[in-house]
């Protein structure tokens, strides 16, 4: 992409200082912080999409509104399609911007949010309509709060659960659900809630967040899975990939043999008859309420059926007699018989890769200083990706 500087000079701003990276850039006559850096870029965008920025970023002086200025001269009419998704894209990133949030932008874009789409908020199950121009009811949600906005940690739900989860992880949601619960055995009525939100949708958002916080394997084995991983979310403990992927295979045609194949995997007749006895409790839950509904209503089948203790119990039995590394190595020999529904992918990620662009040592935020100097670091785990393709 080549820059005319004599066409940007026309305009009142010192546009040596703000020409685009990608150009063939001349000395700038001051640098550009990070954050200055990252708004002149989402008002470049916003001009290549032939999009105006929101008011008062195209009338008032900002890193956007000078952006915006040297795209506009540069693209003039040979602008892209402002798609719904290149909106919620730039939507995303003013967002983040106003508040000082990091948006890792090699894997977060138009096509990623697409992948997100969803029809139900997986927290509160009412329909979304994430094609609608209006987004005030659906939301891109950060799902640990203190990363950015990065690959694996993002999830579309409703506006009102992004609300009520807020800065909340595991520990703190958990902690409000258990209290939900033990005020409801009381005969509260009409039934408590906290921000909105009864326990069983606190409970949802609890183990949403202990999909991208490392546990203990031992805590990790404990947790019902009251909701399945939303599409592209980053796993961080191995237990709760095999979990997910034992769950998911109910959502698919030929689960029987697939489930067969997973037990033939196992080592030793002990492990075999403790996950036998766990899903033959897991499996009626789910077909009793499942039965003759659609995909979403299975979904929730499976998500409710975690709820049974007996469930639970043999649940904790099979995974404890079960390693991290045993989890990982399952898994991996499982996709390598052939055994994944197909509706899911399994993407291992190495340690580097697994938090890269969340920006975790400034909890999410955009490094103060000078753009270009900042350098990201090293991630200290892996985490599987499972995808469920829609």
């Amino acid at each position: 992409m080549n820059t005319d500087l004599s066409t940007r000079d026309l305009f009142s701003v010192d546009l040596a200082a703000i020409v685009h990276p990608c150009a063939h850039r001349r000395a700038a006559a001051a640098p550009m912080t990070n954050h200055e850096h990252i708004g002149f870029e989402l008002g470049w965008d916003h001009a290549h999409h032939g999009i105006t920025p929101p008011a008062p970023y195209a009338q008032e002086p900002s890193p956007i509104r000078n952006g915006w200025l040297a795209g506009s001269a540069t693209f003039g009419e040979r602008t892209l399609t402002p798609t719904l998704a290149v909106r919620q894209w730039l939507q995303l990133r003013l967002h983040a911007w106003l508040r000082g949030r990091s948006v890792e932008l090699f894997q977060v874009t138009p096509h990623y949010l697409r992948q997100l789409s969803t029809s139900h908020c997986p927290i509160t199950r009412e329909a979304l309509d994430s094609n609608a121009e209006r987004t005030d009811q659906v939301s891109i949600s950060r799902v640990r709060h203190d990363a950015g906005y990065a690959g694996g940690n993002l999830t579309m739900m409703s506006a009102r659960a992004h609300v009520a989860k807020a800065a909340h992880g595991f520990e703190s949601a958990i902690e409000i659900a258990r209290r939900l619960e033990t005020e409801a055995t009381r005969g509260n009525t009409p039934p408590p809630q906290h921000d909105g939100l009864n326990a069983a949708q606190w409970g949802r958002i609890a183990v949403l967040c202990s999909y991208v916080e490392p546990l203990p394997h031992a805590r990790a084995c404990e947790l019902p899975m009251l909701v399945l991983p939303p599409n592209r979310l980053r796993l961080f403990n191995p237990v709760q990939s095999l979990q997910a992927f034992i769950s998911q295979q109910l959502l698919s045609a030929g689960w029987s043999r697939r489930i067969n194949g997973i037990e033939a995997l196992l080592d030793g007749q002990a492990t075999r008859r403790a996950f036998r006895s766990f899903f033959q409790t897991l499996l009626p839950r789910v077909l009793d309420a499942g039965r003759h509904t659609d995909q979403r209503h299975m979904r929730w089948a499976v998500e409710d059926a975690w709820c049974h203790s007996g469930v639970m119990q043999r649940w904790v039995r099979f995974a404890s007699m079960l390693d991290g590394a045993q989890c990982d190595s399952l898994l991996s020999r499982a996709v390598a018989d052939r055994l994944l529904p197909e509706s899911l992918r399994i993407e291992p990620l190495a340690d580097a890769d697994a938090t890269d662009g969340w920006c975790l040592p400034t909890r999410g935020y955009v490094p103060h200083g000078v753009y270009g100097e900042c350098r990201s670091s090293p991630s200290t785990r892996s985490a599987p990706v499972l995808r469920t393709l829609h």
